[in-house]
């Protein structure tokens, strides 16, 4: 329970950044088959895919290391079915971003957001 809160925790700081940086939240924990996003959202006229990692600072690797080339491409084909489901590509295109939120032992916690890694 304490992991999914935090999870939580840690998306909506993404969804706040996102936010803040002009962007609309679409869809939150969109799920399928194929597994979740855990943001989608628009920006301008391109949907933007979101993975977010949120980690406690000293405990395990920094967040945005625990992305590899197999969850990008897993989130290639969640990006593909939420397309399909949700009126096709946009004129813009499509985007996928991660998020990594550091929650340190003192302090605010840190966001970086990493814009098309795949």
């Amino acid at each position: 329970m304490r992991r999914r809160a935090l999870g939580r925790y840690g998306e909506d700081l993404a969804a706040r950044r996102l936010t803040e940086a002009g962007m609309r939240i679409l869809d939150r924990n969109w799920r399928c088959r194929e597994g979740e996003i855990d943001i989608v959202a628009a920006d301008g006229d391109a949907v933007v895919v979101c993975e977010v990692k949120t980690r406690r600072a000293g405990r395990y690797e920094h967040p945005m290391a625990a992305v590899r080339p197999q969850k990008t491409a897993r989130l290639r084909l969640l990006a593909e079915r939420w397309l399909e489901r949700h009126g096709g590509p946009p004129p813009g295109g499509v985007r996928i971003d991660v998020i990594g939120v550091l929650i340190p032992a003192r302090g605010a916690p840190v966001v970086q957001h990493a814009r098309g890694v795949a």
